[in-house]
């Protein structure tokens, strides 16, 4: 294959890496697997426009991303609309993406594995026409995510630190708010604390992330409104990979998902793959089932249908 590699330096793991040793591992090792690839190693405020201008690059047959969680979830929206092949490399705090692929997390690992990949048709979500490869969110998660942004952390251990300080703050301070939603033929006008909707069901493991991309449906959850003992109980059942099991969750599955929000508040927010933005008062999320090409070096398990959750 024709690659184009970009590697965000400012990225978790890429910030203490010697990148021109790493790009020189990379040349060996995808010119000795047969493929042509070129590498460049940018700041955090070039990559997206680097990946562009890569993936319309006449001949280009992949995009091979190294960096965070944002990094790689920019990099699949570009590789989607281009039509082109995503390769992961891990370089972030959490890698979600990279763990539903079930990629290696060592970044070095990482570039050995895609050189011997081969492309696999995996599920893409959009909120809004935006892509995502993780989940969308609004509620606990977006304000976690403001109060931790709010924090000063030079490293991914401070990073790791903040979330857990973040945590606690949403924990003592839950939000509640009105939402409309549609899914599969059935609304709903419910009072929540959270929602979340993810590309394809999550599966057991604490850090919530799906174990399948290939099921051709969204994880459609509702939290309850909770105060701090309710946080405290589902943020146990999260830990122990039970969270669907928590009473104050609604569970489906769903192609399509529908959600507005009918009192008008000031500076909303949601959570797109790890970013904190503004949210529209009507958001409408799909699945693009197969419509993302991705290396991985394991065949991915097909079409598994697991249990459609409480139902709304």
């Amino acid at each position: 294959m024709n690659l184009f590699a970009v590697f965000n330096r400012d990225g978790g793991t890429f910030r203490t890496t010697d990148m021109d040793a790493y790009c020189a591992h990379a040349l060996r090792t995808f010119e000795g697997a047969g493929h042509d690839i070129e590498c460049h190693v940018v700041s955090g405020d070039r990559v997206v426009e680097t990946m562009e201008k890569a993936a319309a690059t006449p001949g280009i047959e992949g995009l091979i991303a190294g960096g965070g969680d944002g990094t790689i979830s920019a990099a699949a929206g570009i590789a989607w609309r281009s039509g082109i092949a995503l390769g992961v490399v891990p370089a972030g705090t959490m890698n979600l993406f990279a763990r539903s692929l079930k990629l290696p997390l060592d970044i070095w690992e990482a570039l050995d594995a895609l050189a011997v990949a081969r492309p696999e048709n995996i599920d893409i979500a959009s909120a809004n026409g935006r892509s995502f490869v993780h989940q969308f969110s609004a509620g606990m998660h977006a304000r976690m995510v403001r109060y931790r942004n709010s924090m000063t952390f030079g490293s991914r251990l401070g990073k790791m630190r903040a979330s857990v300080r973040a945590a606690v703050g949403v924990m003592f301070n839950p939000p509640e708010f009105e939402v409309e939603f549609k899914a599969e033929g059935k609304t709903g006008h419910r009072r929540v604390s959270a929602i979340s909707v993810s590309n394809n069901e999550f599966g057991s493991d604490p850090l919530m992330y799906a174990d399948n991309l290939t099921r051709g449906h969204l994880g459609f959850y509702i939290a309850d409104p909770l105060k701090p003992a309710g946080v405290a109980r589902l943020t146990f059942d999260i830990l122990r990979g039970r969270f669907k099991e928590n009473v104050a969750i609604t569970a489906m599955t769903a192609t399509e998902v529908e959600l507005h929000f009918p009192r008008e508040r000031h500076d909303i927010r949601c959570v797109i793959d790890g970013e904190l933005l503004p949210m529209d008062r009507d958001v409408r999320l799909k699945i693009h089932a197969g419509e993302l090409k991705v290396l991985v070096n394991e065949p991915l398990p097909r079409g598994e249908v697991e249990q459609q959750g409480s139902g709304i």
